[in-house]
């Protein structure tokens, strides 16, 4: 019998998966498409390696096992998988075709639809990938300022200007490497200190958990002006769900540019870099950023459709509302068992975070554990809280009660000091990304 959404006897069965697996292993290197769904992030032995279908919040792996799902595909689920108005937009514009040898009207319309909902759209370039728009955004500032550094906070994809900043930076040339620095968010007085007449633009993720303090947005906004240096706002993870118009409008910072992907289109590949006029004007003519699938017609209608179910639907507000019903309770949780100093979900309501202090002891063995126990009461857990709208009240409470039904189990092995032992499954790995490295004053130090 197939494991569901119920405090379940026994970890799921997951024979099916193990076998697509050994049979990937032969054939692909990388075997997955990105980290965040890989066998590093999902404790082997215990957590399914491949899901087969979705349906609103809820998935079912290639054993049947089903799960609330709080992933939501990495970010591009913001309605809910399968979700009808979405569909049915993708199969109307499949039955005239998928791309074309000329232009697509719905480039237009939902470029005319961008620039009515997101502050700063003056002018809209269409893509595939976030990391392409990144690229294109990073590019034009320098095309634009005719500048070459690049001070980035956050993540922003596999090319070589930000890649070259991580662990993971074989292959980069070390000219590039040394065109980018980090720093730290909410460090205005650093940024500005170290913000020089060669630094073509400002990257970051208006937030990521952290919420900006002081007005640290808009003091950046203000210092990057002064200093004649594009602002850009990476919106890939806020961009439609902390509002319609994304951070920008949030916060009442417009940027010089901001890039999208995800949310936009509820799973469809697609993505959007908006800015100032005379800005993406460089791309008619200066700068190079094309792409065979950019008017790919499906996402187009799948952008359309999901950014006017947002609108109409008032999505960001309903994130915020479940979000914060869940943040909350599993707060209320911690403290009622007495773990505030273990443990804590922090973050916007619309995306929340599980963490736990350096006092609980080694933070992957600890999510391992909590990740193995809410697998096996129907969960698929990976720290975080990635609301959709398809989650129900009824999703948010059965999950709090699982979460009443596990902390108490990583209360004791951590008080036990033996973490370890109560894992079925191997420990999580670690992500590549630096995040506390900053190398920005360092670098300058240097010139």
């Amino acid at each position: 019998m197939k494991n569901t959404v119920k405090f379940n006897d026994n970890y799921p069965e997951i024979t099916n998966s193990d076998l697509i697996y050994e049979r990937a292993l032969k054939v692909q290197k990388p075997i997955t498409q990105t980290l965040a769904k890989g066998t590093g992030q999902f404790t082997k032995g215990i957590a399914p390696k491949y899901l087969q279908k979705g349906k609103g919040s809820h998935v079912w792996d290639v054993d049947g096992n089903e799960y609330i799902d709080f992933n939501a595909a990495i970010g591009p689920i913001s309605l809910g998988y399968a979700y009808p108005k979405v569909d049915e937009a993708i199969k109307k514009q499949l039955e005239d075709g998928i791309t074309f040898s000329l232009m697509h009207p719905l480039e237009v319309e939902l470029s005319e639809l961008i620039q009515a909902v997101i502050p700063n759209a003056e002018a809209v370039k269409i893509s595939k990938t976030g990391a392409d728009v990144c690229s294109a955004a990073v590019r034009v500032a320098r095309a634009f300022t005719g500048r070459d550094k690049v001070f980035c906070c956050g993540y922003h994809g596999w090319h070589d200007w930000y890649i070259g900043i991580t662990s993971r930076n074989s292959g980069v040339p070390e000219a590039i490497q040394n065109m980018t620095f980090t720093f730290e968010y909410n460090n205005i007085e650093a940024i500005i200190e170290a913000l020089d007449e060669d630094v073509a633009a400002v990257i970051l993720e208006p937030f990521i958990f952290e919420a900006p303090q002081n007005d640290f947005l808009q003091q950046l906004a203000e210092a990057c002006r002064e200093n004649g240096t594009l602002l850009i706002f990476d919106e890939m993870w806020t961009g439609f769900r902390i509002a319609l118009g994304g951070a920008q409008e949030y916060f009442n910072v417009i940027p010089d540019l901001a890039v999208y992907s995800k949310a936009c289109a509820n799973g469809m590949p697609i993505a959007l870099l908006t800015g100032r006029a005379d800005v993406m004007e460089l791309f008619n003519n200066e700068v190079f950023s094309y792409t065979t699938f950019g008017g790919e017609a499906l996402s187009l209608a799948a952008c359309i459709a999901t950014i006017e179910e947002i609108r109409d639907k008032n999505v960001p507000q309903y994130l915020a509302e479940k979000g914060q019903l869940i943040q909350d309770g599993y707060n209320q949780i911690v403290e009622e068992l007495g773990m505030q100093n273990l443990t804590k979900c922090v973050g916007y309501p619309c995306r929340s975070m599980v963490t736990f202090s350096a006092e609980a002891g080694n933070g992957l063995e600890i999510k391992a554990l909590m990740q193995q126990e809410m697998i096996k009461r129907g969960i698929l857990w990976a720290g975080f809280h990635n609301m959709c709208f398809s989650h129900s009240d009824d999703d948010i409470n059965y999950t709090l009660s699982a979460y009443r039904d596990v902390l108490p189990i990583v209360k004791e092995a951590i008080e036990n000091q033996n973490v370890k032992s109560y894992l079925k499954g191997e420990v999580l790995e670690a992500v590549f990304r630096k995040t506390s490295n900053y190398n920005i004053k360092p670098a300058l130090a240097k010139v």
